[in-house]
Parts: structure tokens; sequence; C-alpha cells
């Protein structure tokens, strides 16, 4: 069986690099255009209405940064693997890199700053309370928080009380009292829920409203919620940070496959080329493929026979045949080095 060593120096292990890593960036540039669509989508909707002023309390404006940010670096990988660009590669490696570790980052800061962490979402959520009936988005979102992990508010029910519906000096029906998902009832009876459920709640206090609403907080809620399923949220860390490993690990190993075929002596640069006055047109790029980016074994330079200093009875690309002389017209600036490897078309981005 060969080493790694050698098999990385064969075609076989070119194409499935090349080709995992286009795949790869296909798939996440088409999942970044369908995040992208839906949130501007959302965001047309959303204007529709009165809007929160914060980016973190406005759903849509996060969808369309996540989607642009998605497209636009996976786009340049699917171009940088499928042209053999080094720099558009070692460009997708390092975003891809950075992007990692500011996730880390901040994961690491929330856990050791836990309590400023909590603070900071409590605030967002009661900011997010007071406008509970101008955001669809919102309102969605913490109905379904609320309902899932049987909470009411952020760090408590009372966070209601900032909200002009439900703070006690007015006089409506929603007056002093909390959303019909706070509310406790059998999810499974399919009984008709009461609406006014939390009627004149905020007044009370929580040893009084244990069979009526849920009176703590959804932050609370959650973190309890995420210590008792570790499995489960290490399932959630791993589902996000490891496609983005495997993203960097391919795009580094081709990058460093691409960076060793370029030190070989049969690499051909067009740009080269066009400025040693050699026409695009006199190259047989047969076996380039559509993307005129395919490797071919014995180069796609028709360099003469005399110049090689071979016989009319040998292959033209023979391993055995003497280097050509670089002191050639059309290649005096290919400055071609000794050695054998493998040809690849490149670097006409």
């Amino acid at each position: 069986m060969p080493s790694y060593e050698e098999w990385k120096n064969t075609l076989p292990f070119y194409y499935f690099i090349k080709f995992t890593l286009n795949v790869y960036s296909m798939l996440f540039s088409f999942l970044g255009l369908c995040v992208l669509c839906i949130g501007l989508y959302a965001e047309v909707e959303r204007q529709k209405n009165r809007t929160l002023e914060g980016v973190f309390l406005a759903p849509a404006v996060v969808l369309i940064l996540l989607g642009l940010v998605m497209f636009t670096v996976s786009l340049v990988g699917m171009v940088g693997s499928l042209r053999d660009n080094k720099t558009l590669l070692h460009m997708f490696l390092c975003v891809l890199c950075v992007l990692l570790a500011l996730q880390a980052v901040a994961l690491i800061i929330a856990l050791l700053f836990e309590r400023k962490t909590s603070e900071l979402f409590q605030k967002n959520i009661r900011e997010g309370i007071k406008h509970y009936y101008d955001d669809l988005d919102f309102k969605n979102i913490l109905d379904y928080v609320q309902e899932k992990f049987s909470c009411c508010g952020g760090d408590e029910y009372k966070d209601w009380a900032v909200n002009q519906y439900h703070f006690c000096n007015g006089t409506g029906p929603l007056a002093c009292g909390v959303p019909y998902t706070c509310c406790i009832h059998d999810k499974e009876s399919g009984e008709v829920v009461n609406t006014l459920c939390g009627y004149k709640t905020l007044t009370q206090q929580r040893e009084d409203l244990n069979d009526i609403i849920h009176v703590r907080g959804c932050i609370h809620a959650v973190n309890l919620w995420i210590g008792d399923n570790i499995g489960i949220t290490i399932g959630i860390c791993c589902a996000v940070g490891l496609p983005q490993l495997l993203g960097i690990l391919l795009s580094c190993i081709f990058w460093n496959l691409l960076v060793e075929m370029s030190k070989t002596a049969d690499v051909v640069d067009f740009k080269s080329l066009k400025r040693a006055g050699f026409s695009y047109s006199e190259l047989d790029l047969a076996g380039a493929g559509w993307c005129m980016c395919l490797p071919r074994e014995g180069g796609y330079l028709p360099i003469p026979v005399t110049d090689r200093g071979l016989d009319k009875d040998r292959d033209l690309y023979s391993p055995d045949a003497e280097p050509f002389d670089p002191s050639h017209s059309q290649f005096e600036l290919l400055d071609p080095e000794p050695g054998v490897g493998m040809d690849v078309v490149g670097n006409r981005m």
C-alpha cells in the first residue's frame, strides 16, 4: 500500500481533493444563498410593520448577514478550487480559520463570563418584550421558546411589566398580566387555551402562581436544558464546527498540493506565455476539461522535438527525455526546473 507522500503525488489524489472541495463549497454556497433569500423575504415582510432597531433582535437581519457571509466565502472557495487559484484558496482558508476562531472565542467568553452573558441576553430580551406586539419575528420566537422550555420572560415573569399592554398602570384586558404562552396547560388535551389565563399575575407572588403560569425565566430554563442535555449540546456544537474544520482541512491540503505542483517544470502560466509572445491558440488543451483546469500527463506545451534533443522515434514526453532548452524565445519566461511532477493548467484568473 503506497504511503501518503506517494499517494498525494498521483493524479487520482489531486482529482479527489479538488472536486471534494469544490462540491463542499458548492453545497455551502447554495445553502448560504437559500438563507440569504429567506432573510431578504423576512426583512421585506418585517418592514411592513413597526420593527426593532437592534440587529440582535431582528432575525431577518441576522439571516441576511449569515447568508451573505456563507455565500460569499463559499463562492470564493468554489472558484478557487475549480480554477486552481492559490490566492483565492488561501483567502478561503484564512477566512474559515478566522470565523471558526471567532466562534470558539465567543463560546469561551460566554462560558467564562456567564453572568455578564446572561445580563446581556436579559437586557435584549426585555427590549424585545417592550416591542413584543410590534415585531412578529421576535414574537414568534419568544412564544416558541416560552412554550418549548416552559418559561416566561427573560429573567422572570415580571419582565412583562415593561410592555405597554401588560404593565399594571394600563387599563386594557392584558394589563398586569402575561401572554397565554406563559400559562400552564395540558398541551395534549386539545382544549382551547384561555388567552387571559395570565390576567393580573404580575401583582402576585411566585409561590401563588406555581399552578397558573411558568414563573421561571427563559434564560435560566435554557441553561438548565443545556446542562441536562450535554450530549445534544455537544452534537449541536459539532454540527456547527465540524463542517468548518472539514473545509479548512480540504483547502489546506489542496493549497499545499498546488504550491508543490507550481514548483514543477511543466506548469503552464498563461500570463507568462502571453508576455513571452506565445499564442494561446497554439496550445493543445485536449483533456483540460470544460473548466480548462485539469492536469494532464506530459503537460500542454507543444515543445518541438529538436528543443528536447529527442529522436523522432522516441516519445515526445518520455520521462527519459532530456530537458528542453529554457533559452528558447517562446519559453524564456517559464524558467523551468528539473524534476518530475504533475502538470496543471493554472493561474489563469
